[in-house]
């Protein structure tokens, strides 16, 4: 599926049950996500006239609000359609969705990361700060760095995920950063919410 959008089915799987393994095996200390403010609205802003770029993989991501500089890794889908994540013995790492565009490409480049780890706060811990007008460099392999700026910030509950936000055709470049983020279950060791970015190719 290199290259291709990937199907409503695939799209539903990876919104419903991918996400959830973000926060899988995660410490349930002191230290929690912040959440984004409710009322944060998300809307797509109107995408300057950019033409698309080819398609180059995504190799390192830059939050100057936050604090980030990630290396980023390709991940996938598994059989079943649940979206893979960067191991978590090396929680400082972002995945890009491979089979989805790359940043720059007309349509939404998908990023995920941890929140957390044994260790501690990991690289997307602080998403939820995450203001409506900052923005997210990303440096391709062909060593372009274009920039988005974010539209919006929401939390979502597991089992609400905007799979068709996320994940679904769109006009013009866009980015989706998730993590996971809520209330931590003890129980199952895992947090409650998802926390998405939503952003547009600006530069």
């Amino acid at each position: 599926m290199w290259g291709r959008r990937i199907g409503p089915a695939v799209v539903a799987l990876l919104g419903v049950t991918g996400l959830g393994l973000i926060a899988a095996g995660l410490t349930a200390g002191p230290a929690r996500p912040p959440r984004p403010p409710t009322e944060t609205p998300t809307h797509t802003r109107p995408a300057p006239d950019l033409a698309p770029l080819p398609r180059a993989a995504p190799v390192r991501v830059q939050i100057p609000a936050i604090g980030v500089r990630a290396e980023v890794v390709p991940v996938g889908a598994d059989a079943a359609g649940v979206l893979e994540v960067p191991p978590l013995d090396r929680p400082t790492l972002a995945g890009w969705y491979r089979h989805g565009v790359s940043p720059g490409e007309t349509g939404n480049a998908v990023l995920v990361g941890h929140v957390d780890s044994s260790a501690g706060p990991a690289v997307f811990f602080d998403l939820g700060r995450l203001r409506t007008g900052q923005e997210i460099q990303i440096t391709r392999a062909d060593a372009r760095v274009t920039v988005f700026t974010v539209d919006g910030v929401r939390s979502y509950p597991k089992d609400r995920f905007p799979s068709a936000l996320v994940y679904g055709p769109a006009d013009a470049a866009g980015l989706r950063l998730i993590t996971c983020g809520g209330r931590f279950d003890a129980g199952t060791g895992n947090y409650v919410d998802n926390v998405v970015v939503f952003a547009t190719r600006t530069a």
